[in-house]
């Protein structure tokens, strides 16, 4: 299949593609540094011409709600008229599970919910990939309020999914029919977001000094069960405690 991956140089998307390639499928990288814009439309309906499905795995730049459902808005917008016009017949979307049981979560929340209506209710036939945080989450989400050392995280309850494995399942699922609403998919275990901070940070010989509180960007509305996988939920293999010991990577 010739399959086109929107985000292609990002974590996620890389990984994607890699799957996809040894797999023997022709992949079509979509990324502003390979001369392709989703933004302005620039290059999308040649890199497109032929493509059979299209996994989206972008991701936007840190800035508000507004900016970051205008940045999902206009690049999903841009890319579902273009399958269109290719006549692509599947799109694959990352998305995150829980983002519906809350209103509000972090700006690129808001940014996911925008690009889940916009695909539900376009005319290219869809499968969203509802997953949960990755791996380096905790590292990361103390990396946004980190000053001089010290930092601070939610307490928050999540069940990781390692980027392979989820990578994995997108490859899986562009290969495949449309399927709407995918199922869940998670990592095996739950974990405490400040215990995964630090953790990592110390694989990665980083000292930070943790606080957790509520009072971040990651607030009470994400609190208690809200993130965690639902029934029937799809169980990616690689475990926190397996990709910590394989370097954070």
């Amino acid at each position: 299949m010739r399959i086109a991956v929107a985000g292609a140089t990002g974590n996620i998307g890389a990984r994607t593609a890699s799957f996809l390639e040894r797999a023997g499928h022709e992949v079509i990288p979509i990324s502003r540094s390979l001369g392709v814009d989703l933004i302005t439309g620039q290059g999308l309906d040649a890199a497109l011409k032929g493509v059979d499905a299209v996994v989206d795995a972008i991701s936007s730049p840190p800035v508000s709600p507004d900016e970051t459902r205008a940045y999902f808005g206009t690049t999903t917008r841009n890319l579902l008229a273009a399958e269109e016009r290719a006549g692509v017949r599947h799109h694959v979307l990352l998305s995150i599970v829980g983002i519906h049981r809350i209103t509000g979560g972090t700006a690129h929340y808001s940014g996911k919910r925008e690009q889940e209506r916009l695909i539900e209710e376009g005319r290219v036939p869809w499968t969203i990939v509802p997953a949960t945080q990755f791996h380096d989450f905790g590292a990361l989400a103390a990396s946004w309020t980190e000053r001089d050392g010290v930092a601070t995280i939610a307490p928050l309850l999540v069940q990781p999914i390692a980027p392979d494995d989820i990578a994995r399942v997108l490859a899986e699922v562009a290969t495949g029919e449309p399927q709407g609403r995918h199922v869940d998919v998670a990592g095996p275990e739950p974990q405490d977001l400040v215990d995964m901070a630090r953790r990592t940070n110390d694989v990665l010989g980083r000292k930070v000094k943790l606080v957790p509180t509520w009072s971040g960007p990651l607030d009470e509305s994400m609190a208690g069960n809200v993130l965690l996988p639902g029934e029937n939920a799809r169980i990616a293999p690689t475990t926190f405690d397996q990709w910590l010991a394989a370097g954070a990577r």
